[in-house]
């Protein structure tokens, strides 16, 4: 299985917001820190707000943060929605042409990894995959005076 950058980069706005507590963070800073494009993270932001994950603060002290702790951020419900509906191959999309769709299993073989796929995810949450923390966060030059715990709130 092979993500697309929007579900990658969303993880890692992800992962930034709880590495940096209640602080409020902004697209040119995480895009900076991962050196990554600016403009395609904004849209990811974007989705990411649309979707629940995160608050965004317009204004002066505005702002990203995570919506609720890293702990109830489920790794599977954030790819379901980033990636929207599994289709690896043409078989599975609404203007398949493939002429052996009729007799070939292929497509139940992919929907059962695709399934198998995010089952495993949903056995993590966002605070399960920070658990080098501190290396991390040198990593991404977060101060840790910044990292107000959020993800035990």
């Amino acid at each position: 299985m092979r993500l697309t950058s929007h579900s990658d980069y969303s993880l890692r706005v992800l992962i930034y917001l709880a590495l940096n507590g209640d602080r409020r963070s902004n697209a040119s800073e995480i895009a900076l820190r991962f050196r990554i494009s600016r403009n395609h993270l904004v849209k990811v932001i974007h989705g990411l707000a649309r979707g629940g994950f995160i608050r965004s603060y317009q204004g002066k002290g505005g702002g990203i943060v995570l919506a609720r702790p890293a702990e109830q951020i489920n790794l599977g419900r954030v790819v379901r929605y980033t990636e929207g509906p599994m289709e690896p191959v043409e078989c599975f999309r609404s203007h398949n042409r493939c002429v052996i769709t009729s007799s070939c299993r292929l497509a139940v073989a992919l929907q059962e990894a695709s399934d198998c796929f995010l089952e495993v995810l949903d056995r993590f949450s966002l605070a399960d995959i920070m658990e080098k923390r501190t290396g991390l966060m040198r990593l991404l030059k977060i101060e840790p005076k910044h990292a107000v715990a959020r993800s035990r709130s």
